[in-house]
Order: C-alpha cells, then structure tokens, then sequence
C-alpha cells in the first residue's frame, strides 16, 4: 500500500524534477539562442536589439528557476516537510 509520504516523493521525481530540469535547459537555450543571434547579427542593429533581448530573457528564467528551487529547498529543510522518512528509533534493549 502507497502512503502519502511515498505518493509525494513519487510525483516529486517522477513528474516536478523532470519539468524542473526541462525549464532550465529551455533557459539556456534561449539564453545561447540569444548570444548566437547577437554574434550572428553585428551589422544589424534590430537584430542586436532582438538578440538582446532573448539573452535576458535566458538569464531572467535561469534566475527566476534556481532561486524558487533554493527557496523551496530552504523552506522543506526549515520547516521539517522534507519528503524522506524519518531516522528509525534505536531502542535499548
């Protein structure tokens, strides 16, 4: 029988970090996209422009990432939530 404790951990690795770990890869390559387009586009101060843009873009979603799984990371660690089990009683015989 699952617990909620196991349920939890379960959707945890198998569906959030997998979603996590996508988001950050699509920000760095916007981020990449976004210097590849700025050294591709030297002549042309529009496409610069543009260039730019997605470079912060890229930088603004890897901030905006990493600091809400620190923040998160910081809260379980505090408040106790973390999804493992708890360190099994010793008992004296």
């Amino acid at each position: 029988m699952m617990t909620f404790a196991s349920f939890v951990s379960k959707i945890q690795s198998d569906i959030l970090e997998p979603i996590v770990y996508l988001l950050i890869s699509v920000a760095v390559v916007v981020f990449l996209w976004g210097v590849v387009g700025y050294i591709k586009s030297s002549d042309s101060e529009e496409e610069r422009i543009k260039a730019k843009d997605f470079i912060m873009y890229g930088i603004i979603g890897l901030f905006v990432i990493i600091s809400v799984w620190g923040l998160v990371s910081i809260l379980t660690g505090t408040f106790g939530t973390n999804v493992a089990a708890p360190p099994t009683p010793k008992y004296l015989p």
